[in-house]
């Protein structure tokens, strides 16, 4: 116990440094898209509750009221406008912390806390909880209904399982991409074939997701339409199969080779995984298809394959899109874990303590250059990847221009 309050305590003052220091100068400016989530989050103050709106090109309302409630305790600001996005970044780190300590040997107890830091100084993670994109809550609402899923596997009790599906409704209410996660846990439930299982499941998410439901088959999602090429019928097949190649391409390569361009979402051009975090991955992949039988190699490849689905699915010229594919970390930081562990136990035992303090030094060097990378060199893209100057409630007077 003593030593897992030691561990939060540090993980808690490094996500703080890391996703706090510097938040409203780096990036100073605000984009379009936030200034226009902010217009539809006020919008939501003036009408009755209603689950999407059409405003910022379409979206989900869950995460806009969060942003509205903060605003009505912060007042109109960049601050009050990022906070939601910040917190729950900060919550995830806890979660990836419970997950792995569910996942790995009580021998590597020193394995929950290394992938937890791994996890929050990653780039691709703390860079989107520094600005108001819904990624962060997304993310928690996955790793929720994973952890309370993982519990329900361990313990059998359906209690766990129906909080599961309630928090898999409310992914399906946030960021496009949450609408297939529920296929994940649902996928395991119907391999067993226990259907008392899968009702206790599908129901709270069926009664969560119900109003979003009923206004999208009477009004439909403009987004979906826009953005999914399978959907467009004036496509043949082969142009589908040409484009779908051609996203695994950017998928694979934005990992190792050649990222994504946005400078909101990464230093352009450079790849999501260091060598180091890279070369693990590697590694804990291949481990996880040589040990299919493992239920959580199965569980965190068929999660890895869901979150690079909206990647897979959109028009090639919108890849590399790190966005899209935020919640393929958590599966990127098993993979980490399987590699290590299996690392662990090639060594003999009086090893042990020397391979961890190497384990260690590796990926603080791997920490220390993400860090280095977003503070030194992508922030100097921010001037021009954030457009909108000044504060938030002169943008708000200005008209819309991307």
């Amino acid at each position: 116990m003593k030593k897992s309050l030691v561990e939060g305590v540090v993980l808690l003052l490094i996500s703080i440094i890391l996703i706090f220091y510097q938040f409203n100068q780096i990036p100073k400016n605000l984009s379009y898209d936030e200034v226009e989530f902010a217009r539809l989050a006020l919008h939501l103050d003036k009408v009755p509750y209603t689950p999407y709106s059409p405003l910022a090109t379409g979206h989900s309302t869950l995460y806009f009221y969060i942003i509205l409630f903060s605003f009505k305790i912060f007042g109109i600001t960049s601050f009050a406008l990022r906070v939601p996005s910040a917190a729950f970044g900060l919550l995830n780190v806890f979660l990836i912390y419970i997950l792995m300590r569910k996942i790995f040997d009580n021998k590597n107890s020193f394995m929950p806390f290394l992938l937890a830091l791994v996890f929050v100084t990653l780039r691709w993670y703390f860079n989107f909880a520094r600005y108001a994109f819904e990624a962060t809550f997304l993310l928690f609402l996955e790793l929720s209904s994973i952890t309370l899923f993982f519990e329900y596997v361990r313990k059998k009790d359906k209690f766990f399982l129906a909080q599961s599906g309630f928090f898999s409704g409310l992914a399906f209410n946030s960021y496009l991409p949450g609408r297939l996660f529920f296929l994940v846990p649902l996928f395991f439930l119907a391999i067993k074939r226990r259907l008392t299982s899968i009702f206790v499941f599908i129901i709270p998410f069926l009664i969560v997701i119900t109003p979003l439901c009923l206004y999208l088959w009477a009004h439909g999602d403009s987004r979906v339409n826009q953005q999914l090429y399978p959907v467009n019928t004036e496509l043949t097949i082969s142009q589908k199969v040409n484009f779908l190649s051609q996203n695994v391409t950017f998928f694979v390569s934005s990992f190792f080779i050649k990222g994504d361009m946005n400078g909101r979402h990464n230093y352009p051009r450079k790849p999501s995984l260091n060598p180091i975090v890279g070369v693990f991955v590697l590694l804990g992949l291949c481990l996880s298809f040589l040990k299919l039988s493992n239920f959580y190699n199965q569980f965190f490849l068929a999660y890895f394959f869901i979150s690079a689905l909206p990647s897979l699915l959109t028009y090639p010229w919108e890849n590399p899109n790190i966005l899209r594919t935020f919640t393929a970390i958590p599966s990127l930081v098993f993979f980490i874990g399987n590699g290590i562990q299996f690392l662990m136990r090639l060594k003999v035992k009086f090893q042990k303590r020397l391979f961890v303090f190497f384990v260690f030094v590796l990926f603080a060097i791997s920490s220390f250059y993400e860090i280095r990378t977003y503070f030194v060199y992508q922030s100097k893209v921010f001037d021009q990847a954030f457009e909108a100057v000044g504060s938030l409630k002169e943008n708000l007077i200005k008209p819309y221009v991307k």
